[in-house]
């Protein structure tokens, strides 16, 4: 299998660097401190068919192949993970949608969500309830016309500013999918801040007590929200997420390889001493690994081939742990500077520590490979 990029993929990968080194490495330091994301660069991401990604021209968006979206998420990553993430997330959605929405929900809601007229977040966790998926305590009950929704989500990634909320609730077991609208009585959100990383993510809790919703906006039949809906989301949000952690280590690299490259220490230049160097050569080993598993991933996913979702968490894992050992090494080399708000390297190092959590912790993924592995093996 070549993972040689075609003409096409190349350009991209270099618009989409040359948007991310002039419109958000500048500002990136500063969203982390004011822990937002301003409404101009989400305009811009709009402009340029990034928050569409995955939406097909019917519905207002690019539709990238599986390896341009990666390298989508990747150059993002570099820049800055928070808003690495709203393009996460808006796409998780727009792909439940995709393959389980309706045809009047696509039409309802893909083309704003691609225009960036509306922003959608993914709402499954909870505060009672992360990992354990099936432990939901969000319930739903069906009445006329519609359904009512009890309960709440926590952890949310744009919940300050997402106007659509897929939101997973459970009634006797049997978790089902809705899309609820942030105008919708009975939907409070609450601000989260402060957090070790991902501070410009916009996290939010949300409650929901008696919140309505209409039969049209239940997304795939009842009982198929986890085996359906949140399976396909969270698939492509671990592609998505692998792909960022690369962008995320290759930041750590370009930052470390310019620091070491000018720092002098002991009468001379860091790149100068072998065990600096040592840390150099293992990071770059490390992000060019966790770059071709991700580029396996893609390919894979292309080719539609049934591999591509072992592929995936075999990238998302790697390429999760990988980032906080790159991310370490790039602190360790900038010594008390990178403990320092002047330098990036400390946000680096608090959102790398994300990485491995988000769509599923290293843990579950180490469950979920094993599981793959033997699946079928015994006798």
């Amino acid at each position: 299998m070549s993972f040689q990029l075609t003409k096409e993929q190349n350009a991209a990968q270099a618009s989409f660097r040359t948007f991310v080194d002039k419109e958000v490495v500048p500002v990136a330091d500063r969203m982390d401190r004011e822990q937002a994301v301003g409404a101009p660069l989400i305009r811009k991401l709009a402009q340029q068919g990034y928050l569409g990604a995955v939406i097909p021209g019917d519905g207002g968006g690019p539709e990238m192949d599986p390896l341009t979206f990666g390298l989508l998420q990747e150059e993002f990553g570099r820049g800055s993970a928070s808003l690495q993430s709203l393009l996460t997330v808006n796409s998780m959605v727009a792909h439940a949608l995709l393959r389980w929405g309706t045809d009047e929900q696509k039409g309802r809601w893909l083309a704003p969500l691609a225009a960036g007229e509306k922003i959608a977040a993914f709402c499954l966790s909870e505060p009672e309830t992360g990992s354990d998926a099936a432990a939901l305590r969000t319930s739903f009950e069906a009445v006329d016309g519609g359904f009512v929704l009890n309960g709440s989500k926590k952890w949310i990634s744009f919940a300050q500013l997402a106007d659509l909320f897929l939101i997973i609730a459970q009634d006797g077991g049997q978790a089902t999918a809705f899309i609820v609208e942030r105008t919708t009585p009975g939907l409070t959100i609450k601000p989260i801040r402060d957090l070790l990383g991902f501070r410009a993510a916009m996290l939010g809790e949300l409650t929901l007590a008696g919140c309505r919703v209409p039969a049209a906006n239940l997304v795939g039949r009842t009982g198929c929200g986890l085996s359906h809906v949140v399976a396909a989301a969270l698939d492509l949000g671990r592609y998505a997420v692998a792909c960022g952690c690369v962008g995320l280590a290759q930041a750590c690299l370009e930052a470390s390889i310019e620091y070491a490259c000018r720092r002098r220490q002991f009468g001379k230049l860091l790149k100068d001493h072998q065990l600096i160097g040592r840390m150099i050569t293992r990071m770059i080993s490390q992000v060019s690994a966790a770059r071709l598993l991700c580029y396996r991933a893609g390919s894979l996913r292309a080719e539609g081939d049934p591999r591509a979702i072992m592929e995936t968490l075999i990238a998302k894992y790697f390429a999760s742990t990988m980032v906080n050992a790159v991310a370490g090494d790039a602190i360790q080399i900038h010594g008390a500077n990178g403990c320092g708000a002047d330098y990036p390297v400390q946000r680096y190092f608090r959102d790398a520590r994300i990485m491995e959590i988000i769509e599923g912790s290293s843990q579950i993924q180490e469950v979920l490979i094993a599981r793959y592995a033997t699946r079928g093996a015994e006798p």
